[in-house]
């Protein structure tokens, strides 16, 4: 799989990935060959590129419920998208409630864990996803923690608004991976405006500013380095950790910044500034690492999960493609400093999966129920190829 920009795609490459509407509506399905007018579709949506599959490489796997996250967040950022310009243009919100809500319903009331798929962003709509992304993780959260309904919506709401400020400022200021003195000034005045637009519009529940803008501080001073602890609200300590996963993990041209496993390793080891119950939430919120999951470990040696630590996640038991030797990272004193250094990924961010592996070697693993995958054999179906 590779990400091919929008001017560099082809007649006759698949596509990785669903396309869907605003409205969620399937548009292109996986596996679905490039015609003159589909290249044309993707350039007319704007799009900065798609995961192309390679000439031989099968559609990697995907279940139903994977499937209805991408769609999910599809629809869901296009809603954000017009509800923030609803509120810088009027500081009013007509749609927001229903929206933080909707999120709640979706996936604040999970009993089990789920897949956290990061999509590609673009400079055009990364603040969008985010906002997205980070409501989703603090509504998984928060439930995890037993939060009462009123502090998962407001916390799900602050996720939603936490960086309309940035909107007002330049697309270049945001893309500098370093900034002037000046620069940090300009941004951080944009915040706090964008925190009195936040305040305007929630004028009867001043807590969704002041999570907004306790977790913008608590984030700003760690990554300057001078945290010093301040107590935070429990929606200020849920949204810092949902946004932190989500901007070291998200998506870009090149592939994703870094993988969860350093994401929830740097969550567990600055206990001065995260809060445990809070990030113990997340873990058991998402798949981490999971039966299944292609590890390299800090050996440089690498292998397969076959089973995963409840107690200690960052430790699960492996296989080794060396020897097919068992290793059961939990067990310290056998196994020392032994520990996995990432996770072998797929370039759009998707667990390598090799269940069938496991099987072979006398492993019962139960597998997902994948979605179905179009057949390569037809020349042409309705709906799937343009």
């Amino acid at each position: 799989m590779k990400f091919v920009k929008t001017e560099a795609l082809k007649v006759g490459m698949r596509l990785a990935r669903p396309i869907y509407n605003r409205d969620g509506v399937l548009l292109y399905e996986r596996n679905s060959k490039l015609t003159p007018q589909g290249i044309q579709s993707i350039k007319n949506f704007a799009l900065i590129g798609m995961f192309i599959l390679e000439p031989a490489e099968p559609v990697p796997p995907m279940t139903e419920e994977d499937i209805a996250f991408e769609r999910y967040q599809t629809m869901t950022v296009y809603a954000v998208k017009e509800e923030l310009a609803m509120i810088l243009q009027t500081k009013k919100a007509p749609k927001i409630q229903f929206i933080a809500s909707n999120v709640i319903k979706h996936y604040g009331r999970l009993d089990h864990r789920i897949n956290f798929i990061q999509n590609l962003r673009s400079k055009e709509d990364f603040i969008y996803k985010h906002s997205v992304n980070t409501a989703i993780l603090c509504a998984m959260i928060a439930h995890n923690m037993n939060a009462t309904p009123e502090e998962q919506l407001e916390t799900v709401l602050a996720a939603l608004v936490h960086d309309i400020g940035k909107l007002t400022v330049s697309e270049g200021l945001l893309e500098k991976e370093e900034l002037t003195e000046q620069e940090k000034v300009i941004l951080q005045a944009a915040e706090i405006k964008g925190h009195e637009a936040v305040e305007m519009v929630f004028s009867s529940n001043p807590d969704i500013k002041r999570i907004c803008a306790q977790s913008q501080k608590a984030l700003s001073d760690f990554h300057s380095g001078i945290y010093n602890g301040t107590k935070l609200v429990k929606g200020a300590k849920i949204l810092m950790v949902a946004e932190l996963f989500d901007s070291m993990t998200a998506m870009s041209i090149t592939g994703a910044l870094e993988s969860e496993v350093a994401a929830i390793r740097l969550l567990l080891e600055r206990k001065d500034a995260f809060d445990e119950k809070v990030v113990g939430a997340l873990i058991k919120s998402i798949n981490l690492l999971r039966p299944g999951l292609a590890v390299e470990l800090n050996t440089g040696e690498k292998g397969i999960v076959i089973t995963a630590n409840d107690e200690d996640i960052l430790y699960p038991v492996v296989l080794s493609f060396l020897d097919n030797q068992v290793l059961d990272l939990g067990d310290r004193n056998t196994y020392g400093d032994l520990e996995i250094k990432d996770i072998m990924k797929t370039l759009d961010n998707r667990h390598v999966m090799d269940v069938e592996f496991l099987r072979e070697n006398g492993y019962m693993i139960k597998e997902p129920e994948y979605a179905k995958i179009p057949p390569e054999e037809e020349e042409y179906i309705p709906g799937r190829d343009f």
